[in-house]
């Protein structure tokens, strides 16, 4: 279908305004992570790298990081395994209940984050008897980072069907080793995709890390939020906010490419 011209300039000006709400703020955080005012006047009546060098002085935000990226790597590993499972539990194979649990499992990431985190934490705290800790958040994240696994491994499957690996089973080639030789080296790429996506969420996350966190954990948006209205901190607090965004964009963009590079090649 194509489009009239004024159609087509209609449709560029909706477009450009919706990338500017989403972008400009961006911007406007870039910015400030330069000014030299600690009130982040606007516009800057300046610019320096003195808050970049504090940033990475801060030991606060340093500490803030490591955990965010243990976390998220702990996270995203058992969200590969569980994800991967799941996926070929639901493709390969027939059971009663079969789209309840596919349901089930897609539902943590379509429920808002506060409700995830009550529900989380009531669990931990008053049936399970948990405390809150570092142990906690890793679980509470795994439970929406499967979802993005899930659904790449589970597209992948679908479209290779089980041609190859029907024929490998003719071979006389057992379960593990057609897994091992044959469907696994055909989900690398998904797996990868699934794992960078869910990463960045999990790295990103504050909602649900705030209702899972014990007293002594910290992580990087929680940091954020703890030192955004200090105006000490606040240069700072954009500086970081600055890497949150990067470390976000680096792995969902990373994913995109191999998403199309897959496209591409078929």
């Amino acid at each position: 279908m194509r489009l009239s011209r004024p159609a087509r300039g209609v449709l560029s000006i909706v477009t450009g305004l919706i990338l500017l709400v989403i972008y400009l703020p961006l911007m406007v955080v870039l910015v400030n992570s330069f000014s030299t005012s600690t009130s982040l006047v606007w516009p800057p009546p300046g610019l320096t790298l003195e808050w970049w060098g504090r940033a990475f002085q801060s030991e606060g935000a340093l500490d803030a990081v490591l955990t965010s990226v243990q976390i998220a790597l702990i996270a995203t590993l058992v969200s590969l395994v569980l994800g991967t499972l799941i996926s070929l539990a639901l493709q390969r194979f027939a059971f009663f209940g079969r789209e309840a649990v596919s349901l089930l499992v897609i539902l943590p990431i379509a429920l808002p984050g506060i409700i995830t985190g009550i529900a989380l934490n009531n669990a931990f705290r008053t049936i399970l008897g948990v405390q809150l800790s570092i142990a906690t958040v890793i679980v509470a994240h795994a439970t929406f980072c499967i979802v993005t696994v899930f659904n790449n491994v589970i597209a992948r499957l679908r479209r290779l069907g089980t041609s190859y690996e029907e024929a490998s089973a003719d071979l006389g080639a057992g379960l593990w080793t057609t897994f091992r030789l044959v469907t696994f080296p055909q989900l690398r790429s998904a797996l990868l995709a699934g794992g960078l996506l869910a990463f960045a969420l999990s790295f990103d996350e504050i909602i649900v890390t705030t209702f899972t966190a014990g007293a002594g954990v910290k992580t990087l948006p929680i940091w954020i939020l703890d030192n955004l209205f200090r105006p000490s901190q606040a240069p700072i607090v954009n500086v970081i906010a600055v890497v949150l965004v990067l470390v976000s964009i680096i792995p969902i963009y990373i994913a995109q490419r191999i998403a199309g590079a897959e496209k591409v090649s078929r």
